[in-house]
């Protein structure tokens, strides 16, 4: 794919970014409560297609796709283990998070435990965010410099820096205010970029609408249920509990995703946003799986033997070595970076201000007053600004190290690292509000979290030996959470 014509849609694109980061901060509006919440006006609605965009980032883009052939479409029942567990932050965590008036949700932990439990989950947050969006970014960077930076001779190290760069212009201004309408736009090029690909790649197979349909059900791919082998990690009951805890965790125990959620206007229209995102998360996902289908089969005919992560970006922007010309038209492979950067760009940028707002309030102890300040000449806006510079180093070191790193299916890696960092948090909060155990606050408590998932390791090690050939899955996260409660319990009983 030709560099120039890449260059011009990125440019083309973060100009329209940036003139909504301007426009949603054109007033002197730059204060700590407009960066942590938004100043609690956004619409509900607004948030909820933005929490699309954010919660799809460049790795299911790139990697759903891809894992069709090997996992078919099993995907949808962890989709809709997701569903349940939107509901599940939309009517038990969003109402204590309310109720409280937070910034941070890390600090109703102080309130139930005390000051080590605090500092522990969100440390445990920070661990999170750091590897999660590192991995997720890594993906968006590697096609980058495939299709972009490769040709222009710049090296990875900097590509990575020029993407951080851009991250950083367009997040710091306004915070949680900016990013739900950037995300906002980003999330509707994303989904633009993907209906448009599955219409290109249609008609180049010489399918309409119905024999699109008959294609994508007919395939050996598209089988969803599993129920017949709880060994397989595509066994329905894994699936579905897998993601409903992993949506628990990583929605509604994430700062990243709650704080665009506290920045409504009040519970009930955050309720309506969590629900009305849940609901749409589920047909974006049958059509990146149908996406799968429809590359694979196409792979087929043209004679390309790629799969996984490699096949999307491949077929999107390589060159048929037989015939000299793109497997696909041009309009696909601008489709595909438009989309790709729509993707990764969303969710980074959103990470990025999450690890400031739970630095600042978590760590450096800086909630936002409600008072309004002038632009940065304020300390604590001083502060933020420095921090906001200092995790967007981070996180392009992090994707850097990643990059060394990295090996296999990044869709998967991004579930793996949930597992072990997510579990202590779903461990601390919900033996926080489902008992009324006293644990007294000290140093067990980060011990605890930090002993739940090494225990996990060993047992996902070991499982397939000690447990009749039964291979743990997404599964993970719930008895990482369990051990972590668990290890609470015995904290409790000792007090007493």
């Amino acid at each position: 794919m030709n560099a120039t014509l890449v260059l011009g849609v990125i440019v083309l694109y973060f100009l329209m970014v940036f003139g909504v980061s301007w426009w949603t901060t054109r007033r002197r509006d730059r204060d700590t409560e407009t960066f942590y919440r938004g100043d609690r006006k956004s619409p509900w609605w607004v948030v909820a297609i933005a929490m699309i965009g954010t919660s799809i980032s460049g790795v299911t883009y790139v990697s759903v796709p891809g894992m069709v052939e090997a996992k078919q479409m099993s995907y949808i029942q962890m989709v809709i283990g997701f569903v349940c567990g939107y509901f599940a932050v939309a009517y038990i965590l969003l109402p204590l998070y309310y109720r409280l008036g937070l910034s941070s949700i890390y600090v109703y932990l102080e309130q139930r435990y005390g000051r080590y439990a605090h500092k522990t989950g969100a440390a445990f947050f920070l661990l999170s965010k750091y590897l999660g969006c590192a991995v997720r970014m890594y993906l968006t960077a590697v096609v980058l410099q495939l299709v972009l930076f490769d040709q222009l001779g710049v090296p990875f190290g900097l590509s990575v820096a020029c993407i951080m760069l851009i991250v950083w212009l367009y997040s710091f201004r306004g915070g949680v205010k900016t990013l739900v309408w950037t995300d906002l736009l980003q999330t509707l090029c994303l989904l633009a970029a993907m209906i448009g690909f599955v219409i290109c790649i249609s008609s180049a197979m010489g399918l309409d609408f119905k024999g699109l349909c008959g294609t994508i059900a007919e395939s050996p791919m598209s089988r969803v249920w599993f129920f017949d082998d709880a060994n397989d990690t595509r066994y329905f009951w894994k699936q579905f509990l897998g993601g409903m805890f992993t949506t628990i965790a990583m929605t509604g125990l994430d700062q990243d995703m709650m704080q665009k959620n506290l920045s409504c206007k009040s519970l009930k229209e955050a309720q309506k946003n969590m629900v009305s995102y849940g609901f749409g998360f589920l047909p974006v996902n049958i059509i990146f799986l149908s996406l799968g289908i429809l590359l694979y089969m196409y792979a087929r005919e043209v004679g390309v033997d790629k799969s996984g992560d490699e096949l999307f970006p491949y077929l999107a922007t390589g060159i048929n070595p037989t015939t000299g010309q793109p497997f696909l038209p041009l309009i696909v492979s601008v489709l595909f970076v438009l989309g790709l950067v729509a993707a990764a760009f969303s969710s980074a940028g959103s990470a990025v201000t999450a690890l400031t707002t739970a630095i600042m309030v978590d760590f450096l102890r800086k909630a936002p007053s409600g008072e309004g300040s002038n632009g940065l000449r304020g300390s604590i806006e001083g502060k933020r600004f420095w921090v906001h510079i200092i995790n967007s180093i981070m996180m392009g070191f992090m994707i850097y190290l990643f990059h060394l790193l990295a090996s296999g299916s990044v869709i998967n890696a991004v579930y793996v690292v949930a597992s072990y960092t997510y579990g202590p948090l779903i461990g601390l909060f919900f033996f926080g509000m489902f008992t009324k155990c006293k644990v007294k606050d000290g140093w067990w408590i980060p011990m605890i979290c930090i002993a739940s998932p090494l225990l996990c390791w060993i047992l996902d090690q070991n499982s397939e030996a000690w447990f009749n050939g039964y291979k743990i899955g997404y599964e993970m996260l719930l008895i990482n959470g369990a051990l972590t409660a668990l290890g609470l319990l015995v904290a409790s009983i000792r007090k007493n």
